[in-house]
């Protein structure tokens, strides 16, 4: 049930102008727009069909604020309609300024408060695991920024202390966090016994390589470098 038809880029561009409308977007949301068609054309076992399958893998972004090409990307694999996205922030539109679960089909989290979405993904990761569903994967975006609230590291730390396998963290890693580490973001995790992968995020084959690199035993962690201020 992955979602196999490949995203071209113009295509997905076109979509995200029309979310736009002629407004500003923070680079941010850019930075994002690469992680996303690699996981939702090659990696993410999901399709319109199967938004409520109880095997479905899941996706939640925690960088919310950056949602503009989640939902182009949505609309361009069909979970909603491309004419959504001429009202998205509309006072009669499904698509706000964050995404909603309640609203939004294939949106698995609300989200917007950063630090927020990496615990969520613990949660989803950890439930799955009680019901006995070893195959979905759960995989969670969101900036290095985040990792300036504490709320993160707690995740880090139990997801590695419980061998939660079937989570793969996604870090889009601008540079813009205020405290770093040393060695890198991936340090962070690897302490508390995460695998991890750092790689270029605009890079498609290295991206897929990393994302599909976890080895079933324990959380795994994607570094996504992006430009700064990105």
């Amino acid at each position: 049930m992955t979602t196999t038809t490949a995203t071209e880029p113009a295509a997905l561009r076109a979509l995200l102008d029309r979310v736009r409308a002629g407004r500003d977007f923070s680079a941010n949301v850019y930075s994002t727009l690469d992680v996303l068609q690699v996981l939702y054309d090659r990696v993410l076992r999901i399709t319109p069909a199967t938004v409520d399958d109880p095997d479905r893998d899941r996706f939640l972004l925690s960088k919310g604020h950056a949602v503009a090409g989640y939902y182009a990307l949505l609309a361009a694999k069909g979970f909603v309609p491309v004419e959504w996205l001429d009202d998205q922030g509309g006072p009669d539109s499904r698509l706000g300024d964050h995404p909603d679960h309640l609203l939004v089909p294939g949106v698995e989290i609300g989200s917007g408060s950063l630090g927020h979405g990496l615990g969520l993904g613990v949660g989803t990761a950890l439930g799955l695991r009680a019901q006995g569903r070893f195959d979905p994967r759960v995989y969670v975006l969101l900036g290095d920024a985040e990792l300036d609230e504490g709320s993160n590291h707690e995740a880090i730390a139990y997801a590695g202390a419980t061998g939660l396998a079937n989570l793969t963290a996604i870090v889009l890693d601008n540079r813009s966090a205020s405290h770093g580490w040393p060695g890198g973001v991936a340090s962070r995790f690897t302490v508390n016994g995460w695998s991890a992968a750092t790689v270029a995020g605009r890079d498609h084959e290295a991206l897929h390589t990393a994302l599909t690199g976890h080895d079933n035993h324990r959380p795994h962690l994607v570094v996504a470098v992006v430009t700064d201020g990105e």
